[in-house]
């Protein structure tokens, strides 16, 4: 064997694996199409300004949080830091003309809707009473150990089973019926991808819960995650290979051998033949079994699998930059959510199809100012804005034949009407903001087939339907010896959802408990506050009143 494991694709999935397993001494490949690793928290440079398409907030990483234990215990802590949203509102849910800010904290948050919503009070507190209870028996299921933990499952599965066939809606329904307030609840779906009556009601409650103690962005954008990982995997003894995609997954029968590279002088052949005991993808499952291994290896079972899954939606992105004081104009380091009315289920039933290629503004769309998230990343004095609208695969696909950068007038034509449709939306939320725009460019489902191999442009891996979910969706484990999955498509999705799927396949190739895995002993991360920058240390302190000024700031 070349290699104990191999891993295709650096997601955040597959480099949490990779990490894990080479410091358990494991020799370990990770291979990555893209010129960066990262997948989808890689970040990229346009004329000076740096963008990060997948990373807009993380939660968990307050004192005692899920995800700071992964990164302290795999000791990439010691090379992240991480600028804390606004407390007063990591995310603000716009309905209308009326905005409701999500503050940090599940009490603060109940108190604040309850003032709004009075005669809802009773069903706010059952409402988060139960996203927390469905997200506490989750854990508890997973730590089940022996005879002792036995009790206590019993219950928590009973409250499993109760929820398992529901939705998100189902579950905001059963606790309020103000349609504003429902609308309000369901303003975060974005971050799922689904209509809130598709998804499953266990994917809905952990984006509420992993938010609750708030929002945190990485200082220098999203590719700081992965940058901190693969030093550390380096540090390991780990390899990484950029620019080198997967031709074949090798199986014979039901058991893998390793993987064969591209050729990089012909990309549809097949090049050198890596041995490996163990295979990592981090692709989705019709890349995995659909294209890398082939249907014609899968059991009958599985084939029917893969052929009926269904994946979330795509988007159009705009990325962009603007000589405007975006502070003065009322907007902070939150994320927005705008939604024109308040039937967010609709919006989002759009969002799947190419309604937003009909409609002369979208129905909901989502900004966030990156240089107020982290006010170390201006760049020439200016701030750069990502803003994403909902939309179906099926309207570009009529372009993924042709190249990337050499697509036809037409499809360029569109990008740029689009463009200018999405910035007059944002114009009725920040007026004057189309005027001040000093750069932009438009990524569409195409693009993110080009850049990150998703199947059908998908933000988030499979749809995270009920029919989806849990049992019936794809596991780490699969039905051929020595080939797992990791990354969106399985247990979880969002970058701390795919960290633990890539630990998950660690544990199970090292045959040990996560906590086995969480000994490195980083030290505690560092929080910076994204609105108060006086308490930033003196060095970034300088480093944002250079990038703030017009004159040549650099960038951060």
């Amino acid at each position: 064997m070349d290699y104990d494991v191999s891993v295709i694709g650096s997601g955040p999935g597959g480099l949490a694996a990779a990490l894990a397993l080479a410091q358990a001494g494991q020799k370990v490949l990770v291979c990555e199409q893209h010129e960066v690793p990262g997948g989808w928290t890689h970040s990229f440079t346009l004329q000076g300004y740096r963008f990060s398409p997948g990373v807009h907030y993380l939660g968990g990483l307050q004192p005692g949080g899920d995800l700071r234990r992964v990164y302290e215990g795999l000791g990439v802590s010691q090379d992240l830091e991480f600028c804390e949203l606004n407390p007063e509102g990591y995310d603000h849910i716009v309905v209308g003309e009326e905005r409701f800010d999500f503050p940090k904290g599940q009490a603060r948050l109940i108190d604040r809707l309850s003032r709004r919503f009075p005669g809802e009070a009773e069903g706010l507190r059952r409402y988060f009473k139960t996203v927390t209870e469905l997200m506490g028996g989750l854990r508890h299921l997973g730590r089940v150990r022996g005879l002792g933990d036995l009790p206590r499952a019993a219950a928590e599965t009973g409250l499993v089973l109760n929820w398992a066939r529901r939705t998100g809606q189902d579950l905001i329904d059963s606790c309020v019926s103000d349609p504003v307030l429902r609308g309000v609840l369901a303003g975060q779906s974005g971050d799922h991808g689904l209509p809130p009556s598709q998804v499953s009601a266990f994917f809905h409650a952990g984006v509420v819960d992993h938010y609750l103690e708030g929002g945190y962005y990485p200082r220098g954008g999203g590719f700081a995650l992965p940058r901190a990982f693969v030093r550390a995997f380096k540090q390991a003894g780990g390899e990484l290979r950029l620019n080198t995609p997967v031709a074949q997954i090798l199986v014979e029968g039901k058991r893998v051998l390793g993987v064969r590279l591209a050729d990089p002088r012909s990309p549809g052949a097949g090049g050198v033949e890596v041995r490996a005991r163990h295979v990592i993808s981090n692709a989705d499952p019709e890349m995995t079994f659909g294209r890398l291994i082939g249907r014609e290896h899968l059991s009958g079972r599985l084939r029917q699998k893969v052929d009926r899954a269904r994946y979330s939606t795509s988007a159009l992105s705009l990325f962009f930059a603007v000589d405007m004081d975006l502070r003065a104009a009322g907007l902070d380091s939150g994320n927005y959510w705008f939604y024109e009315h308040a039937d967010v289920d609709v919006i989002y039933r759009q969002g799947l199809t190419d309604f937003a290629l009909q409609a002369e503004a979208p129905p909901g769309m989502f900004l966030t100012v990156t240089t107020l998230k982290d006010p170390s990343k201006r760049h020439h004095g200016h701030h750069t804005c990502e803003a994403f609208v909902f939309v179906g695969y099926d309207a570009f696909e009529k372009w993924a034949a042709e190249a990337s950068g050499q697509h036809s007038a037409g499809y360029e034509a569109l990008k740029e009407d689009l463009s200018w449709r999405l910035f007059r939306a944002l114009d009725k939320r920040v007026p004057g903001l189309s005027r001040r725009v000093v750069f932009w460019s438009l990524g569409t489902p195409l693009t993110n087939v080009h850049y990150l191999q998703a199947h059908r442009g998908n933000l988030y891996g499979t749809a995270k339907s009920p029919d989806q979910a849990g049992p019936l969706g794809f596991s780490t484990r699969t039905e051929f010896e020595g080939l797992l999955l990791v990354g969106a498509s399985t247990l979880s999705h969002g970058v701390s959802g795919a960290t633990h799927t890539g630990l998950a396949a660690a544990k199970t190739i090292l045959q040990c408990h996560t906590a086995d895995l969480l000994r490195q002993a980083g030290p505690p991360l560092r929080l910076y506050p994204a609105e108060d920058v006086s308490q930033w240390p003196a060095h970034l302190q300088a480093r944002i009143a250079r990038g703030a000024r017009a004159d040549g700031g650099e960038d951060a």
